[in-house]
């Protein structure tokens, strides 16, 4: 059975919780806490060097990080990774935007906020992650004028991976009332099969 080390709060780790429900797959789950470094002691650091959630452990001893490889690892041979080639490359495509250009802001925004750790150096950095962040929403309600789902008209691990901060951006105070193709998509991926909210606790 897989092993899931993650934590609640984390969107990345929802991710993978998300779709591990969604393909009916067990897995037990190994609650972190990273606030309080539990992803920084050695036995954690010999897992995954990069001291970060989540993390699969696929077989004894066999470590899997970094939240969308996890995705595209578990995907392989179902419905949510297109076996087409030029499909496959737009799923990477969105996942690596989710990572380059949306993570970083809208993520980065709701957990200092809502863990109340906004120092004076980053409350002077937030008006550019939001504004970084809004821009990254920009582009998703652009493409979703045209497409129910990111990736040839059916859900995928595009969606997963979007999904998972942006249907909690409310939390880095990113006002979605401008993006209603991005609510309308948001709702869509809510009603399908298996889905869970990220607040699912431990199984």
């Amino acid at each position: 059975m897989f092993r899931l080390y993650d934590y609640l709060e984390s969107g990345n780790g929802y991710k993978v919780r998300l779709l591990l429900t969604q393909l009916g797959i067990p897995f037990d789950r190994v609650e972190l806490d990273i606030v309080k470094g539990e992803t920084r002691t050695p036995d954690f650091l010999a897992k995954n060097p990069n001291g970060r959630i989540p993390v699969l452990e696929v077989a004894p001893g066999e470590f899997l990080a970094e939240s969308n490889a996890i995705l595209f690892y578990l995907a392989e041979g179902t419905p949510l990774l297109p076996s087409d080639r030029w499909q496959r490359a737009q799923v990477l495509q969105w996942m690596g935007f989710e990572q380059y250009s949306h993570e970083p802001n809208i993520a980065t925004s709701r957990f200092w906020i809502s863990h109340q750790l906004l120092t004076p150096e980053r409350r002077a950095q937030l008006p550019q992650k939001q504004a970084l962040g809004y821009a990254a929403l920009d582009v998703m309600e652009k493409h979703l004028t045209e497409c129910t789902f990111f990736v040839g008209g059916r859900y995928s691990i595009a969606d997963i991976a979007l999904y998972a901060y942006t249907h909690v951006a409310h939390e880095g105070e990113f006002d979605l009332s401008r993006y209603p193709y991005i609510r309308a998509w948001l709702e869509r991926v809510r009603l399908q099969p298996r889905h869970i909210p990220i607040t699912h606790g431990e199984r």
